[in-house]
């Protein structure tokens, strides 16, 4: 098993090298988490995509600003290497060429960084004060570019009905659900009209 681990983060790794010439500074990327939630994030918004991140650059090195335990930096490779046998697909603002002007990319940058270290939001509010994962992206790029990628939904739009879904809201709730708070969704982002798939293995 730990060699099949291996084998699988090793080309996963491979991947992210060849691939990280192609991603650009406010990329985004989704992959199917491993983590105990995915599931039912993805039965909720019936959407394989159930984790996602920013691109942004380090010292010449891609990585992903995402919303782990806490707003965090993760190389690209590892990123890649923790989703659901290294798929991923990579999503980029549509007329990025005109719209993410250098001033633009930083503004994004220093939007979203914003947020670095904040922890992770497990009961999925809005507030600034805990942040999940494409709270973190869609935040960025509002308040940088006045953009909102992705429709904002209540948390009964989704679909509750699945058994996994409803155990971890009763985890996270108990008997006081907030059916009417405002939630953005990996899938919903996904699904944008203002975004182009760049890339995915």
């Amino acid at each position: 098993m730990r060699i099949l681990v291996l084998m699988l983060t090793l080309l996963a790794a491979m991947g992210a090298r060849a691939d990280s010439a192609h991603v650009e500074e406010g990329d985004l990327i989704f992959h199917t988490s491993r983590s105990a939630q995915s599931q039912a994030i993805q039965r909720a918004t019936h959407s394989p995509y159930s984790h996602m991140g920013m691109v942004l650059y380090r010292d010449g090195h891609a990585f992903v600003l995402e919303a782990g335990k806490t707003v965090q930096w993760t190389p690209l490779a590892q990123w890649i290497a923790r989703g659901n046998v290294g798929h991923y697909v990579v999503k980029r603002l549509r007329d990025s060429d005109t719209l993410l002007t250098t001033e633009a990319r930083q503004k994004l940058r220093s939007e979203a960084l914003r947020l670095h270290g904040r922890r992770y939001d497990a009961a999925f509010g809005w507030s600034d004060e805990r942040i999940y994962c494409s709270e973190l992206v869609w935040k960025a790029y509002q308040r940088a570019l006045g953009l909102r990628i992705g429709d904002l939904q209540k948390l009964r739009d989704f679909d509750l009905s699945d058994a996994a879904v409803q155990a971890k809201l009763k985890e996270r709730y108990g008997n006081q659900i907030p059916m009417g708070e405002d939630v953005i969704s990996p899938a919903a982002m996904f699904a944008s009209p203002l975004l182009i798939e760049v890339g995915r293995n």
